[in-house]
């Protein structure tokens, strides 16, 4: 399936090097990291926003373990392996990554 599409379709031009469904492919993958992305960061503000000592905070610190490591999930999916300067940009509490596995 890795056929260009001008190899597909004749009439497109091969030195173009256009290819049709990957660039829709990137575009896809660069639409679900922004949403990764924010999902985690609007988990995160909401567990900042509660007291360590408030009712209902393992729940939010549960979302927010999980919004994150899906985000992670979709950066690796994308080819980003590194989450260190991720983790410093949205100020990433250690009870999340921890929850996440990570030391």
């Amino acid at each position: 399936m890795s056929q260009r599409m001008s190899s597909m379709y004749p009439g497109l031009p091969a030195e173009s090097g256009l290819d049709l469904l990957g660039h829709e492919i990137l575009a896809e993958k660069a639409v679900a990291l922004g949403k990764a992305g924010e999902k985690a960061r609007l988990a995160l503000a909401r567990l900042k926003e509660n007291p360590v000592d408030a009712g209902g905070r393992e729940a939010l610190l549960k979302a927010a373990a999980g919004a994150v490591h899906a985000y992670f999930i979709q950066r690796e999916l994308c080819g980003f392996r590194r989450h260190d300067a991720i983790i410093r940009e949205y100020d990433i509490p250690k009870a999340v990554l921890v929850r996440m596995g990570a030391t």
